[in-house]
This record gives C-alpha cells, structure tokens and sequence, in this order.
C-alpha cells in the first residue's frame, strides 16, 4: 500500500488510515499519518474529491 498523498510504502507497521472517499465511497483512500497530522491534501482518482 502507498500513500494516496506523499506516496510512501505502508507497512502493516507504519501509522496510517485507511477509509472510502467521503463523495463518491467507490475507492478506498490510504494515507500516512504524517500526512493525517498536516492535513495534506489528497485526491480521489475515481470522482476527483480533493479533501484535507
């Protein structure tokens, strides 16, 4: 898994989230928590949804 913000690998170790687009739920959205924590932007490559 890859970070949707900053594209770093995730291990089942690292710190992060893991939740549908809040538009469209068509695609799951992984990010980092150092991403999490800044509020850095994210998109969704289904609908286009850009969120914090």
């Amino acid at each position: 898994m890859k970070c949707i913000s900053c594209g770093k690998n995730l291990s089942s170790t690292d710190d992060y989230s893991i939740f549908s687009c809040p538009e469209c739920g068509k695609i799951e959205i992984v990010r980092c928590g150092q991403c999490k924590k800044n509020a850095v932007q994210y998109k969704c490559n289904e609908c286009g949804f850009i969120g914090p």
